[in-house]
């Protein structure tokens, strides 16, 4: 039985072409900055996100957690959104690596408002934390790969700046958010202080992470790299695949955009799902309305041939990727309709 896995697009496997270019990579030593591999995709991820500097990883956790870390001082406080990765997904990293306490908020669909943020913020007393670094998510996973513009984040960045505050973006997905609003990447990050992005994700590389942001500031990243276990020697040969993801793949997400769109049609026509956010993006989280408990209904598609991944008591994430085929969703949806 062929299967469709929907589960995310983390699974997208290298093309040949991509195989190809990682087996002739240059490669040197990159903790001692020789990699010349690394040194060009890390060259081109900074312009592309129009920040100064750019620092490989191995994942976007790393890159989160580094972010935290170098922004902050152990006993601070983080400002996060209560749905965001940096917060449920990053098994308790700000607090067991950074020494940082979050300062959740809850937000509609991913994002809070300026008035919750400011109100957040805490003052000067001896009996609190300091807050110094407010996080964001672009798009959002569990708001159903919501994608913010810059107008919709300009207010909660204006507030950061006038109270001195760094912030950071987790745009793993940074790149569909850009397509999605046909603008440039650069255009969406310009304001943060740091930003990162997943070359694993929708871009199809098999492995890595980018963080960006100024000159001193990807200096100190690269010192809490080292502290995390992060230097990859001769890690070109996955930045290669890197290098290939954000030259060519860019062009292909509007494509996983419109097979989503598809299967949210799909779904909307239904009686057993219906759509719990409206499509954006590369993500569809469908709400099983039958009677069964989700793992339940999760096992009885993957028994049909379908993967996807439980998204709460009653939801489902389904994520269009490179290794998608149109037809295949069409049959993923007759068979979600059939169960």
């Amino acid at each position: 039985m062929e299967v469709i896995d929907l589960r995310s697009d983390t699974i997208t496997r290298p093309t040949e072409k991509m195989r190809q270019v990682i087996a002739g990579a240059e490669v040197g030593d990159d903790v001692y900055g020789e990699d010349p591999s690394i040194n060009c995709l890390e060259q081109l991820a900074a312009k592309k996100l129009g920040k100064e500097k750019a620092l490989f990883v191995p994942s976007g956790t790393m890159a989160n957690q580094i972010a935290a870390m170098v922004h902050t001082s152990p006993g601070d406080e983080i400002i996060t959104e209560i749905t965001s990765h940096i917060f449920l997904y990053e098994a308790g990293g700000l607090g067991r690596l950074g020494g940082v306490q979050t300062h959740v908020l809850q937000g509609e669909r991913g994002l809070f408002s300026p008035e919750a943020l400011e109100g957040a913020i805490r003052g000067e007393n001896i009996h609190f934390p300091r807050t110094t670094l407010v996080a964001f998510e672009n798009t959002h996973n569990r708001a159903g790969g919501r994608v913010f513009s810059p107008e919709e984040l300009a207010p909660h960045l204006e507030i950061c700046r006038q109270a001195g505050i760094k912030t950071h973006l987790d745009g793993a997905r940074i790149f569909n958010a850009a397509v999605a609003l046909d603008i440039t990447p650069d255009l969406l990050v310009q304001d943060f202080d740091s930003v990162s992005f997943c070359l694993s994700k929708g871009l199809g590389a098999p492995v890595g992470s980018i963080l960006c942001g100024s000159t001193d500031f990807i200096h100190e990243a690269r010192r809490v790299r080292k502290i995390l276990g992060g230097g990859m020697r001769q890690g070109g040969i996955l930045a290669a695949a890197g290098i290939m993801a954000l030259e060519e793949a860019e062009a292909r997400l509007a494509r996983d955009h419109r097979l989503a769109r598809i299967l949210a049609e799909a779904i909307e026509k239904m009686d057993n799902f219906q759509l719990e956010f409206p499509v954006e993006s590369n993500i569809v989280v469908g709400k099983y309305l039958g009677a069964q408990k989700i793992g339940e209904v999760v096992a009885r598609l993957k028994e049909k041939g379908l993967l996807v991944n439980a998204f709460g008591p009653s939801s489902l994430r389904l994520v269009t990727h490179q290794d998608v085929k149109e037809e295949e969703v069409y049959q993923a949806a007759e068979i979600m309709g059939s169960i």
